[in-house]
C-alpha cells in the first residue's frame, strides 16, 4: 500500500488536531508534542501536522510518498535518478517520531519530496533543532532549498 503525504506547518496543534480529526473523521495516528499524524484510509493519505508557530515559511512543511516496503523506496529511487533528478538518500533516518528509509528529491520550486517506508516507531523527532528562515535548514536530514518551505519533521 502506497499513499500521498502531506506535511503541515501549523500556528497551534491542538486546533489543526481538533479540526482535521473532524475533518476527515479519524483520530491521529500518532501524537506527540509539536507533532501528528494522521493515517487516512479515505481518501489514502498520511497527513502529518508540524507545530511551528512562526508561519513566515507558509503552510507547506513537505510532500511525500509513503510506500510499504525497502524495496519500493530503492526502486522510487533508481526511477527517479533514470529520470535524471538528483536524490538524496538517507538510510536508518530518525524523523516524525520513526525510523524510516528514504529518498528525497526537490522539485523546480523547491518543494522537497520524500519517498519513505516506516521501518520502527522511534520516542525522538530527528534530534535536530527546527530551522529557522533564511538558512539552509535540514528536514529529517535532507537538506531543503533556500526559501523552499520546510521545518524539522
Amino acid at each position: 500500500m502506497s499513499r500521498a503525504q502531506l506535511a503541515l506547518n501549523v500556528a497551534d496543534l491542538e486546533e489543526a488536531v481538533t479540526f482535521y480529526t473532524k475533518l476527515f473523521a479519524t483520530a491521529p495516528a500518532k501524537l506527540r508534542p509539536g507533532y501528528a499524524n494522521f493515517a487516512i484510509a479515505d481518501p489514502p493519505l498520511k497527513l502529518v501536522l508540524i507545530e511551528n508557530h512562526d508561519l513566515a515559511a507558509g503552510p507547506l512543511n513537505h510532500l511525500g510518498v509513503e510506500l510499504s516496503t525497502t524495496e519500493e523506496v530503492g526502486a522510487a529511487q533508481d526511477r527517479l535518478v533514470a529520470q535524471g533528478l538528483s536524490v538524496e538518500a538517507k538510510d536508518q533516518a530518525t524523523c516524525c517520531y520513526a525510523l524510516q528509509e528514504k529518498v528525497w528529491a526537490h522539485g523546480p520550486g523547491g518543494q522537497s519530496w520524500e519517498f519513505y517506508t516506516v521501518l520502527a516507531d522511534s520516542e525522538t523527532s530527528d534530534g535536530q533543532p527546527c530551522p529557522t528562515a533564511g538558512i539552509e535548514p535540514t528536514c529529517c536530514g535532507a537538506a531543503i532549498p533556500s526559501g523552499a518551505a520546510g521545518s524539522c519533521c
